[in-house]
């Protein structure tokens, strides 16, 4: 199945899960054998496989190491490029804050006691 916006995030995690199974067997690895290896216990492997949410990200990433899966993380997230432009305006810093939505000083409401914000 393909992994699509319009799957709920049980179904992904479900898909997630089945594709580490199919990966682990790939490599004919049990999952105790796949626990020793990423360093989590056998029923956080058996969860991630199942699709629970109670497992923890660090665990994921553990086992995905374990099985080599890691690298391909990178095309998950690709590292953000700065456009010319911004690069320019920084002059050589990193951005390190967003600047976010601004009230216009006309859609202002003023401040009244006893109303709520």
């Amino acid at each position: 199945m393909k992994i699509t916006s319009q799957l709920t995030d049980d179904a992904v995690l479900r898909e997630l899960g089945s594709r580490l199974a199919s990966a682990r067997l790939a490599r004919n690895l049990t999952q105790a054998a796949l626990a020793e290896q990423s360093g989590v216990a056998k029923r956080t492997v058996e969860r991630l496989e199942s699709g629970a949410v109670a497992t923890q990200l660090s665990g994921f990433l553990r086992v995905c190491r374990a099985l080599g899966l890691l690298e391909q993380f990178d095309a998950l997230i690709s590292a953000s490029s700065v456009n010319p432009m911004m690069q320019l305006k920084l002059q050589g810093r990193t951005r390190k804050r967003a600047a976010g939505q601004r009230v216009k000083a006309a859609e202002a409401k003023p401040w009244i006691w006893g109303s709520s914000p």
